[in-house]
């Protein structure tokens, strides 16, 4: 098996594994709320995390070098969190991944004020396309738009913007800062609502939670691993197979099938997001490459995007 093969079949099955996770939120949501889940996943993933923080290599204290904007990150990563959580709770898998794979197209857009970037006529027609297809997926005047729908629209946009100021700081800052911060403010802020939303987990509940940050970092550490074997425009693509398993986990346990217009905006999604991408591997049309290796899931606040941990372990 060649290198870049093994890199895709890392890219697959760390997908799949995120995908796994979702539907663990989701079921999760039909009886706790979005801010408890958060709560307990981030507090079980600390153990993980800390493994991580010990082996930094790089001395220097927890202060960033870029307060301002590290605190702009902090908090795009925890709306990012908690939005994520509640669309997956409260929206069919598929049309949760149409919304959020409107990410990479989002980040495009946010690299202009954030990165300086300048997006030329094919980049444009590709963000164009993209939000058309976000609005074929939401259907207004069609179906009623929820708080879910809104809520994965806003996972997207502060994903991207989280995206987006990793390229610009990311290679300043420690990554034992970049994961740190958001961490503490993850518990902090949904430690705080749990005497207003919290209800009795069972063990089983329990367990699935300690399993969310679990699968989490299994995948972390594949996606790593696929990066390593091939290139990222190679490796950024395989995001897009979670839409297969969102339509078979939603089919097969929420008796949900994804209608016709769905179908369409989330292809013109998906071709929109796929031409950025290699469009960008191509190399002089972003100096920064946003979209390639500082987004590839939906962020969780407490785990760390790939090129943060790859500085790690």
């Amino acid at each position: 098996m060649s290198g870049q093969t093994r890199g895709i079949v890392f890219a697959l099955i760390a997908f799949a594994i995120y995908a796994g996770h979702d539907t663990i939120v989701k079921l999760l949501g039909t009886g706790y709320a979005p801010f408890q889940i958060v709560f307990f996943t981030v507090l079980f993933s600390f153990p993980l995390s800390s493994l991580m923080l010990i082996r930094d290599p790089l001395p220097g204290t927890l202060r960033p070098v870029h307060p301002w904007w590290m605190a702009l990150r902090t908090v795009a990563m925890v709306v990012a969190t908690a939005a994520c959580f509640y669309a997956f709770s409260v929206l069919p898998l598929a049309d949760t991944y149409a919304i959020l794979f409107a990410t990479p197209i989002l980040i495009t857009l946010l690299a202009i004020p954030i990165l300086g970037e300048r997006i030329r006529l094919h980049r444009g027609l590709a963000i164009v396309l993209g939000l058309a297809g976000v609005v074929i997926v939401l259907q207004p005047g069609q179906s009623p738009l929820t708080l879910g729908h809104g809520a994965a629209l806003l996972a997207a946009v502060c994903g991207a913007l989280v995206a987006c100021i990793v390229r610009k700081i990311g290679r300043e800052e420690r990554s034992v800062v970049m994961l740190l911060y958001p961490w503490i403010a993850s518990l902090a802020v949904m430690g705080a609502s749990l005497p207003f939303v919290y209800s009795p987990m069972e063990g089983t509940a329990l367990a699935l939670n300690a399993t969310l940050a679990l699968l989490a970092f299994v995948a972390l550490l594949l996606m790593i691993e696929a990066y390593k074997h091939a290139d990222a425009a190679v490796v950024a693509p395989m995001q897009y197979s979670q839409m297969l398993w969102a339509i078979l986990y939603g089919w097969l346990l929420f008796d949900e099938w994804p209608g016709p217009a769905t179908f369409a905006g989330i292809a013109l999604i998906i071709a929109s997001g796929l031409y950025i991408v290699f469009r960008e591997a191509r190399g002089g049309t972003s100096e920064h490459t946003p979209v390639l290796r500082t987004r590839s899931r939906p962020v969780v606040a407490g785990s760390p995007q790939v090129s943060t941990a790859e500085r790690l372990l």
